[in-house]
């Protein structure tokens, strides 16, 4: 099979909830990352066979997700697009995929990435098309009720983390402790300038002025000081609060694939090279330790051991 290499990777900065990127939908922040990646990439827009965007809460973002970021960054109409929802592993998701294509022919050049907005998140009104001839009706939170709810269970991925916390005997302090140190890093690489060739700038307004925003925002809004003041949000003994949890954000990321032939051809330059890939599922309430066993098979197929990787990047959902 083809060997498939990465040659360009952009982001967005990411917004806060309700923030300076609050007004924009998300294909139209993934327009931002997905036009910025074909550029950088150095990729002629026809030669793009397939634009793949990672969406979970698509509730009123309308039409083929996928395909309107792709249109909005000025892609040819013949790109063909498809949007992924695979939850927190979206966006990577559709780099597997991509890099599937690729190694079996199928496309020879594919944009991969993610966008969401969540503070752009409807409210869904159930019922109403039937009307409602006596009582209350109510509304739901599709941010909630499509994104951030087990409904095997019936209850908030919250409660997953606090499971974990419990089972796995991962204290209060050990949990804010480890959120303190990934908001110390991200303040730390963005004063040092880090994400700079990765940044795509986005515009957005503040009363009447127009404005530029070309930082994260989460991590210069967090009280480091008052992490162990905050009260657990999911139980009422619990450990889980608004602090070690993810935040609610908005943003988008793509990155451009190609074989190293057809790279070598047209003289890009790869930043990376993706040697394997894996998955790994099991029961719901324990999604918060699904990499572990994503890793180790990973590992086995790579005949790798954990002490020969140098760097470890994991999705850090809930700081437990």
């Amino acid at each position: 099979m083809k060997e498939v290499v990465v040659v360009s990777a952009v982001r967005t900065p990411i917004g806060a909830y309700l923030g300076s990127l609050k007004e924009h939908a998300a294909p139209a922040l993934g327009a931002f990352a997905v036009k910025e990646a074909a550029r950088q990439a150095g990729v002629a827009p026809q030669e793009i066979d397939e634009c793949l965007m990672g969406n979970v809460l698509s509730a009123g973002v309308g039409q083929a997700p996928a395909r309107q970021a792709a249109i909005f960054a000025g892609l040819p109409n013949t790109v063909r697009c498809t949007t992924v929802n695979r939850v927190c592993g979206s966006g990577l998701k559709t780099v597997m995929l991509g890099s599937q294509m690729i190694q079996t022919g199928d496309a020879q050049v594919v944009l991969a990435g993610g966008m969401e907005s969540m503070s752009r998140a409807p409210y869904l009104l159930d019922k109403a098309r039937e009307g409602y001839r006596m009582g209350h009706g109510k509304l739901i939170d599709a941010m909630i009720h499509d994104g951030l709810w087990d409904v095997y269970h019936n209850n908030h991925m919250g409660d997953s983390a606090e499971l974990c916390a419990s089972e796995k005997k991962i204290s209060r302090a050990d949990q804010d402790a480890f959120a303190k140190m990934s908001y110390q890093r991200a303040l730390a690489a963005i004063e040092a300038g880090k994400f700079k060739a990765e940044m795509v700038p986005v515009p957005y307004t503040e009363g009447k002025e127009k404005r530029i925003l070309d930082k994260d925002e989460e991590p210069f809004r967090a009280k480091l000081d008052k992490f162990g003041d905050l009260k657990p949000v999911f139980k009422k003994e619990g450990t889980v609060t608004a602090a070690n949890a993810s935040s609610l954000s908005d943003g988008a990321a793509a990155i451009a694939l190609c074989s190293m032939d057809y790279a070598k051809k047209h003289g890009l330059k790869p930043l990376a090279r993706i040697l394997a890939q894996e998955s790994f599922a099991r029961e719901p309430e324990w999604f918060t330790l699904a990499p572990v066993g994503a890793i180790q098979k990973l590992l086995q197929k790579v005949g790798k051991k954990t002490n020969e990787i140098d760097l470890y990047e994991i999705n850090e959902a809930f700081s437990v």
